[in-house]
Order: structure tokens, then sequence, then C-alpha cells
């Protein structure tokens, strides 16, 4: 698969398959904590739950996004995700 790929034209199905080729690519860590991505992160940031979408903590792995470009960055763990949000605004 070509990666990165435009996450806001893609199908569910072309994030699906993006997210498991980075994941591989990464050799299962996360692009931000760097921790296995079937693995707890590391919890040292509190997350404020109720700021984020109904079902954004449904899925333990995310596919990493640039929000102005829509490009993809990489698999990062949902909390690594909702930190870069809360935190960065990324």
């Amino acid at each position: 698969m070509e990666l990165p790929i435009n996450y806001n034209e893609a199908h569910w199905l072309v994030r699906k398959h993006a997210r498991e080729e980075y994941a591989r690519r990464q050799n299962g860590l996360c692009c931000h904590c760097g921790r296995p991505l079937d693995k707890e992160p590391n919890r040292d940031k509190p997350i404020n739950k109720r700021v984020f979408p109904k079902n954004f903590f449904k899925w333990p792995v995310h596919l990493h996004h640039d929000h102005d470009s829509g490009m993809t960055i990489g698999a990062i763990h949902n909390y690594c995700n909702a930190v870069l949000w809360q935190y960065h605004s990324k």
C-alpha cells in the first residue's frame, strides 16, 4: 500500500488497511509514544473524555493524520491521539 493517504477522502476500509500497514512498518509501535500498539500507552497526562466524539475511545489504535492537509502520519494509540488533540491541537 502506498502511504500516506488522505484521511479525509479515504473510505473507512482504506483507512483500516492504512492503519494496519503503518503498524507493520512501525514494527507494532505507536508513532507517538513508541510503546507497542497492543499494550497500554504511558498515561502520563489526564484526558477529558467529554471533549472527544462519542466513539473516539472505542478502538484502541487510531490512524493519526494531519488535520490541515488530511494526510496520514502513522498508527497511534487512541490515548496518544487524545493527548495530541487535547494538549497540542494536532
